[in-house]
């Protein structure tokens, strides 16, 4: 019997949001322990701050230029490069997805995508390579296995729930996509998903090697988790983020050193349709409505936390925790406050592009706890989950396996962003070396990405949007400016620096699919 796989995601969750990584907030024991007694990386980026590129980054091995899903809507659904099907022909592994997926647009109206009618089509796979799949949205937005289980047996809770992407403010402080779920815990989808694989790991014998992707669609927004659990968190006795300056007139000198589009957003005369809800100025956004966000995430991180801790007993339970690697990630983060923003976009700083990434390999495998500080991403988990599996890693991927000790160095980490309006047509692309994050900015598109103008007309114009030259761009040393509100990238006493790692980041850019994918939906 060979070794098997749980990969633990979460969505839009911050580094910082564990007690492993300095948060103080948030009680995340499991999470915790596991760093403890196994690998915990404290400089993995994201290749691509938002869902749909860093998920299929995570599937298949490919930096986002290359696999092609560069933005969210472009669909990758073909599952022929992808690491379930790969560990079933090479290894015999049976593979299931439980939670959220997104590997397919999720505006479906007309449902074309398999992702959004495979619940109402009863089925349960096989789905991209996974043998078995059991899906998970946000909240009941879309088809998923969630919704259907919901409406049926406790129709009484779907009102409780806030849109996704909707922007509509609820709570006590009127913040946007907080919500009072009256929904009771063990009904909520966050322990849905852990029950769902504690039912599918019963299903498994003691002699069937697999690989689970159990994926939370927590704490991304809507921020409305059970009501009954929100008093855990106080929200009028948290403060202010570090990352956040603290006034409107400090926010305004920090973002007037960065790129147009920074300043813009927080104005409201950019309304950042690829990474916002419509109508969020984060100017208007008051301390208490921030502090009540982050209360509500910091819930959802402990559920969330919870529940791991609820499956991982399971398989201690069933003697398989020693011959277990235990995964635990998510795509990207959130502004949480940090520039006084909130949610996510085209803002390459740690907020969005730093996550959690802990790793407790198998007993048997017998590697030692260790921190490692070196950069990886998210292309790294293929090859990794190969050589669990010990098989050859295909050979289409771009990434190394992790790193087991702080020998075995790594240098840097990529990560890329293209717009998917093309209305928008902003592409950065972005270096973490040495302390430093470097970002350069290409000349602004007109003609690159999706065109919709029903969404467009909701939107409106996407207000004042920025036409970059190719010559704007951001650097940041984390050393001296943990918080990234000093752009050095004009700074003269920083230009040797900035040159080596402008080279650096092209010389390792990761080649452009061609013909690129096309943007067939909003989302």
């Amino acid at each position: 019997m060979g070794r098997n796989i749980l990969f633990i995601t979460t969505d839009q969750q911050r580094f910082d949001s564990l007690g492993c990584n300095g948060g103080k907030i948030a009680r995340t024991p499991v999470a915790d322990k596991l760093a403890a007694t196994g690998i915990n990386f404290t400089r993995a980026n994201c290749n691509n701050p938002v869902c749909m590129p860093a998920r299929t980054t995570m599937f298949c091995g490919q930096h986002p230029l290359t696999h092609g899903v560069t933005c969210n809507g472009i669909n990758y659904s073909s599952g022929e490069k992808g690491i379930a099907s790969w560990l079933k022909r090479k290894a015999g592994y049976k593979s299931a997805l439980i939670g959220k997926s997104h590997f397919e647009p999720m505006y479906d109206i007309f449902m074309k995508y398999r992702q959004n009618r495979l619940a109402f089509e009863g089925s349960n796979g096989p789905w991209l390579g996974f043998d078995y799949v059991e899906l998970a949205l946000h909240g009941l937005y879309g088809g998923s296995h969630y919704t259907k289980w919901l409406m049926e047996n406790h129709p009484e809770y779907a009102k409780g729930f806030a849109m996704a992407i909707g922007g509509k403010g609820g709570g006590d402080t009127g913040a946007p996509e907080v919500m009072h779920n009256p929904i009771p815990r063990e009904l909520y989808h966050t322990d849905w998903v852990a029950d769902r694989t504690i039912e599918h790991l019963d299903t498994l014998d003691d002699e069937d090697n697999w690989f689970i992707w159990m994926s939370f669609p927590d704490p991304h927004h809507p921020f409305d988790p059970p009501a009954q659990e929100q008093r855990r968190i106080d929200w009028r006795e948290l403060d202010l983020p570090p990352g956040n300056p603290g006034s409107d007139e400090k926010i305004q000198e920090i973002l007037s050193g960065k790129p147009q589009h920074w300043l813009d957003y927080y104005m409201g005369r950019f309304c950042n349709p690829e990474g916002t809800p419509s109508g969020v100025v984060p100017r208007n956004l008051t301390d208490d409505q921030i502090r009540e966000i982050n209360a509500v995430i910091h819930v959802e991180n402990e559920l969330i936390d919870e529940a791991c801790g609820r499956v991982l007993k399971h398989l201690e339970g069933k003697g398989w925790m020693e011959n277990t690697d235990v995964f635990f990630t998510t795509d990207h983060g959130d502004m949480q406050g940090d520039f006084g923003m909130v949610f996510k976009g085209p803002f390459h700083v740690d907020s969005l592009l730093h996550v959690p990434l802990i790793y407790k390999p198998a007993v048997t495998a017998n590697v030692k706890p260790v921190q490692i500080t070196d950069p990886v991403s998210q292309v790294d988990f293929v090859p990794t989950f190969c050589d669990i599996a010990g098989v050859p890693a295909p050979p289409w991927v771009q990434g190394r396996s992790l790193p087991l000790t702080t020998d075995d160095r790594r240098e840097r980490a990529i990560t890329t962003w293209d717009s998917q309006y093309r209305r928008v047509g902003m592409h950065l692309r972005t270096i973490h070396r040495d302390g430093y994050t470097l970002t350069s900015y290409l000349p602004s598109t007109r003609r690159e990405g999706g065109r919709f103008p029903f969404i467009e007309a909701i939107w409106g114009s996407f207000g004042k949007i920025p036409l970059y030259k190719g010559t704007e761009g951001e650097l940041y040393d984390h050393r001296n400016d943990p918080h990234q509100w000093h752009n050095l990238w004009d700074d003269p006493g920083f230009k040797s620096i900035k040159s080596d790692l402008l080279a650096d980041l092209y010389d390792n850019m990761p080649p452009a699919r061609t013909p690129p994918r096309k943007v067939v939906t909003p989302v």
